[in-house]
């Protein structure tokens, strides 16, 4: 418990910045009109390969007797590469329907 203490003691404004950012995405996301969600979710899907990234380094960097780091590392592969695809597949999709039809 006071190892808890001292990481959030130390971590304060990182904690603060943490916190101010939620309700700022909160507010955000909010005031954008429903027509706009889905093609703005869609590209923030596809954004998200930079938790690819971050997975494959810390499989990398992990030691092979961590067994939960390398489990979490490639669970986040497999899930940011699902989220990934799917962002790109709902642009595709939303993209169709402004074609015109033959």
């Amino acid at each position: 418990m006071e190892q808890v203490l001292s990481f959030i003691g130390e971590n304060m404004g990182m904690i603060y910045i943490v916190i101010l950012s939620i309700f700022l995405g909160v507010e955000v996301i909010s005031h954008v009109p429903s027509v706009l969600h889905t093609p703005l979710m869609s590209g923030a899907n596809a954004i998200h390969g930079v938790v690819i990234i971050g997975a494959i380094i810390v499989m990398g960097r992990a030691e092979s007797s961590n067994y939960v780091a390398l489990i979490l590392g490639f669970l986040a592969v497999i899930l940011g590469t699902l989220n990934v695809v799917g962002g790109f597949v709902v642009t595709d999709r939303m993209l169709e329907m402004f074609k015109k039809k033959k």
